[in-house]
């Protein structure tokens, strides 16, 4: 499946039903990530239940600590 991530393309595996699996995949499940899908913000609870779809516009913000 092709989805837009980040504003690249990205081919991911098709088995991927949601953005959790997704967030699992790219390992980033256990961080504190924002995620827009499609011109939406997602909340955390909704991650689970939104579906991946070929084409889909992903874009995913994460912390990152340093000094």
């Amino acid at each position: 499946m092709r989805i837009q991530l980040n504003g690249k393309e990205k081919q991911v595996p098709s088995d991927l039903q949601n953005i959790e699996e997704l967030l699992k995949h790219l390992l980033l499940a256990d961080r504190i990530v924002v995620v827009e899908h499609n011109n939406q913000v997602l909340t955390k609870e909704l991650h689970a239940k939104t579906k991946l779809s070929d084409g889909d516009r992903i874009e995913i913000v994460h912390f990152v600590g340093g000094g």
